[in-house]
């Protein structure tokens, strides 16, 4: 058997439109993402996407070799929507990034999926990669600590945020809201913690709560969020990281 090569779209230069009656790479990639939003990783297929933009697969095949490559591009252009602030303030930054990339795994449940099989190799997964580390560089951290600390983050945000979005996504699929699904596993939830008192009155207490249960969700990873950035914070000589002006004091 031959041996395998790992390509990327992004180690090549991106070609023009073919022809005037041609798709562009823009063209591609957001339909691609709409299929992906609309029906999730298991209906993409070059012929799918082909139909779906009523052009043969000779018009793909110009601006990507294979599936692959479809995923690496709307992988970034998702990693496009996250908006970095122009700050100097390393956690602002930092919880940007987080809060970036939270709405965009919401927005996009099979973006997680693809970021843990493909490397983020493309122009806006590198620039939110390098606006992170410059952040963490500013509040003190030096060497590998830079990559594991931008690590924790990412781990953080991602593995508190896919297991949400799979779930809503799940609900979508199915027709059924949050507040109608958490209705209905009510009473075997009710059953299943009884003989575990400290669950139930949890459960009890979020059943009573008048919060909203997405404004709920928000709150849980703002929360893990502010203590992450403790605990990095905490990692760090002191005086990297007080304010500028006590510094000088």
């Amino acid at each position: 058997m031959p041996e395998q090569r790992f390509t990327s779209v992004w180690t090549r230069e991106s070609k023009p439109r073919r022809a005037q009656q041609g798709l562009s790479r823009e063209q591609i990639v957001r339909a691609t993402i709409e299929l992906l939003d609309a029906e999730g990783m298991e209906a993409l297929s070059m012929r799918k996407l082909g139909a779906k933009l009523g052009a043969g697969a000779t018009s793909l095949y110009w601006h990507v070799a294979n599936k692959n490559e479809l995923l690496e591009l709307a992988m970034d252009e998702v990693f496009g929507a996250v908006r970095i602030p122009d700050s100097e303030n390393w956690r602002e930054v930092v919880s940007n990034v987080a809060w970036g990339l939270r709405v965009a795994i919401m927005a996009h449940p099979w973006f997680t999926f693809v970021l843990g099989s493909l490397p983020a190799l493309g122009p806006n997964a590198l620039n939110c990669s390098a606006v992170l580390c410059a952040a963490l560089s500013r509040a003190g951290f030096q060497g590998h600590d830079v990559d594991y600390a931008g690590a924790a983050v990412l781990s953080y945000t991602i593995g508190a945020t896919a297991p949400e979005a799979a779930y809503t996504s799940a609900l979508k699929s199915r027709g059924i809201t949050m507040e109608q699904a958490n209705r209905d596993l009510a009473p075997a939830v009710e059953q299943a913690v009884r003989a575990h008192p400290e669950i139930h009155a949890r459960f009890q207490q979020a059943v009573d709560s008048t919060i909203d249960p997405i404004a709920h969700r928000q709150l849980s990873f703002d929360f893990g969020l502010v203590a992450m950035l403790d605990g990095l914070a905490a990692r760090l000589p002191r005086s990297a990281d007080m304010p500028a002006n006590h510094l000088t004091n």
